[in-house]
């Protein structure tokens, strides 16, 4: 028996037909290491536990057309090959129908083996620029800053590109959005970008310290100016000089720090408390909130000019609940340091794990999935994370707000059976909202994508 290279591509045939399969396997055979499957579950065993790089599936199996769906699911997993359609002489509208929803190209049958081998070496070659343009993507980010902050999505795309362009300059940056959205990376990534980042970066959290400790931890004492101060100490201005100060939570301040907070903007200079010598720094400042600071100047909790000099380049971080194509590049990266952490071997989520983690509104944010997931690792007893693992309040509460207590509920003998309450819920929003998809999958918290495939995947049509 011959051996298999280890560098050949992967190549997944799904076809319910036994002498296609086998046709398929001799015709190319030495050119990919291939993998056969007869029917969508098969199929999505293989996805889910091998890198496949090109998908070649029938339209049509077993006489329907499974074959949509299992291009749907495999667009869903972390690294989705490069899909291609066998479909019959005049289902080609059908076949391009499915290229809509990301499939590279198809070809009809009677299969023109020639023809299909230049298909499947152009999908092959798309599938590896797109991967070495990934591969690129992650070195310069490594390279310039932004190896910390995770997300593909247009919301993050954006913020990435913002931070780019403000990185090199002056300008303070007032950093806003819920707790655990991750804005303390942001700041780093600012700094790392800066041509400062020779120098520290140095982050206060402000709402942890006293106004008298605060004061202090910003711009030092002299030795005796309160009680316990037996000595000077320089503060985190003086700390940060010729680099970057991160301000957290800054609108838990007092308004005495606020003042002197202002005329550090403004002048670059600070007084130690108890001194009345005025020190010279160069700092570049970054503050962050998750409250409404414009709200708080209207009622007078915070200075109107000061609130101007922090916010000259806002950045605006979404929650995580409208950014949900960005869970399971979270997921991924939290799973691999935790297990790596715990020295497991964990190759993933089973598919419900994942579909609990990604309908999960995440009012605490990224914090709060990091922390789920090192949850899931401690508890995991096998190679694949279960919804038995995941923390209780994820599939107690799982649920969008806009749907859970309205319309009738699962029965209490169906409330571990994840699928069946998906399907009732799903069926809930579409009578809710009338049929429209988008509205549905708002009222989900699902992306409309998403929808559109578990409707599939249920078979279930919109009223």
């Amino acid at each position: 028996m011959s051996t298999v290279p280890d560098n050949l591509p992967v190549l997944l045939v799904v076809e319910d037909e036994k002498n296609t399969r086998d046709g398929l396997r001799r015709y190319f055979d030495g050119k990919f290491d291939i993998y056969l499957a007869p029917d969508v579950p098969t199929a999505m065993n293989v996805l889910e536990t091998q890198p496949v790089d090109v998908l070649l599936t029938d339209l049509r199996l077993m006489g329907g057309t499974e074959g949509l769906d299992l291009l749907t699911r495999a667009q869903s997993i972390s690294h989705p090959p490069v899909s291609v359609l066998m479909t019959a002489y005049g289902s080609e509208k059908v076949a391009v129908q499915a290229m809509k929803r990301g499939a590279y190209d198809y070809i009809t049958k009677p299969l023109d083996l020639e023809k299909l081998d230049v298909v499947l070496t152009r999908a092959l070659h798309s599938r590896r620029v797109e991967t070495e343009n990934q591969h690129l993507r992650e070195e310069l980010d490594k390279k310039f800053g932004l190896e910390k902050l995770i997300g593909n999505s247009p919301a993050m795309v954006e913020i990435y590109d913002l931070i780019r362009q403000v990185a090199p300059t002056r300008a303070t940056v007032l950093i806003e959005g819920e707790s655990g959205t991750g804005k303390e990376l942001v700041a780093q990534s600012l700094h790392m970008l800066s041509p400062r980042k020779a120098a520290r970066f140095v982050a206060v959290h402000c709402a942890a310290l006293s106004p008298q400790l605060l004061e202090s931890e910003l711009f030092g004492h002299e030795k005796g100016a309160f009680t316990g101060a037996t000595e000077r100490r320089a503060g985190r201005f003086e700390e940060a000089n010729h680099g970057t100060i991160f301000l957290d939570e800054i609108g838990e301040i007092d308004a005495a720090t606020q003042v002197k907070l202002l005329r550090a903007l403004g002048e670059q200079t600070i007084q130690r408390v108890g001194s009345n010598q005025t020190l010279k720094v160069d700092v570049r400042v970054v503050a962050a909130t998750n409250k409404n600071l414009e709200a708080m100047v209207r009622e007078g909790k915070f200075r109107d000019d000061l609130f101007y000099r922090l916010d000259v380049v806002p950045i605006h971080l979404p929650p995580l609940r409208e950014r949900r194509e960005d869970i399971p590049l979270l997921i991924n990266a939290f799973l691999q340091e935790f297990a790596k952490q715990n020295q497991k071997r964990i190759t993933g989520l089973s598919g419900e794990a994942q579909e609990a983690l990604q309908r999960y509104n995440w009012p605490g944010n990224i914090r709060e999935l990091r922390a789920a997931m090192e949850h899931a690792v401690a508890l995991c007893r096998g190679e694949r994370i279960g919804v038995r693992d995941l923390p209780g309040r994820i599939i107690g509460r799982n649920l969008a707000p806009g749907i859970a207590g309205h319309g009738p509920q699962p029965s209490a003998s169906n409330d571990l059976n994840l699928e069946k309450m998906e399907q009732t819920f799903i069926r809930q929003a579409l009578d809710q909202t009338k049929g429209n998809i988008t509205e549905a999958a708002a009222l989900l918290g699902i992306s409309r994508r998403t929808l559109h495939r578990k409707l599939n995947t249920y078979r279930i049509e919109a009223p």
